[in-house]
């Protein structure tokens, strides 16, 4: 049995088992391909993991996990090298571990789906762990200024309780972490939504659930909002790609 997987913890609000089960069905080989959740608390138990799977072919990484694999790898592709952070992981025909990202494909191009024509933007980015590394490698290659919004801001980034006089200037607002995630829906970013205007946009990399609190306190604001599930279905797609290479 092919077997493919995903890495992180907690899992319970991922949709890629479902994605990649469904995608298998439709391609006529589930009877020699399967896709699981392993939930990894603690990347120690990542090589433990390996040798209990030895059919193993490929590997999709989530939080808390993008950063934290790398040095478990063989190599590293340009791809993970560029964003510094893994979110799909190649097992080869030599049994070598090389990690890739997929997460930036995905991004860049729903976000350039996204954007209005034309138009300068400078945008925020809310969080600066694994995902955000992918968010800003797509920035820059976009050339679209921005600032990284942080809980504990260093001398790069901003903190939220500076935002009240920053967010007229950056109508682009990326959730890059994973506040507002199934099943804490209840919660979103803390940023000023009162400010937010029809010339905000809101992009929000959670896609569980749907509309997040964040989106939709964006959208009451009259904010152009976008989810993160067409990015989902592209970083995983082009994952299933590099699996196939």
């Amino acid at each position: 049995m092919n077997t493919f997987g995903l890495i992180g913890y907690p899992l319970g609000h991922s949709f890629s088992k479902q994605y990649f089960t469904d995608k298998f069905e439709k391609l006529g080989i589930s009877a020699t391909h399967v896709y699981e959740k392993f939930e990894l608390a603690d990347i120690q138990d990542f090589p433990a993991l390996i040798k209990s799977q030895p059919h193993l072919c490929g590997l999709n990484v989530t939080i808390p996990h993008k950063q934290a694999v790398m040095p478990f790898l063989d190599g590293l592709d340009a791809s993970a090298e560029k964003v510094g952070a893994v979110n799909v992981i190649k097992i080869n025909k030599e049994g070598k571990l090389i990690g890739y990202n997929s997460d930036y494909y995905g991004f860049k191009t729903s976000l350039e789906a996204f954007l209005p024509e034309g138009k300068q933007i400078q945008a925020l980015v809310l969080g600066n762990g694994g995902a955000a590394k992918a968010v800003i490698a797509a920035l820059k290659d976009l050339a679209i200024p921005y600032k990284i919004v942080s809980r504990t801001p260093a001398a790069d980034t901003l903190a939220y309780g500076d935002l009240r006089a920053q967010l007229p200037q950056y109508p682009l607002i990326i959730n890059a972490s994973p506040i507002g995630t199934y099943p804490k829906a209840e919660e979103c970013p803390d940023i000023p939504y009162d400010l937010l205007t029809s010339n905000h946009l809101l992009y929000d990399l959670v896609y569980n659930p749907v509309q997040t609190l964040f989106l939709q306190k964006g959208k009451a604001q009259g904010a152009k909002v976008h989810n993160g599930l067409p990015m989902l279905h592209l970083q995983a797609e082009k994952a299933w790609e590099i699996w196939n290479a």
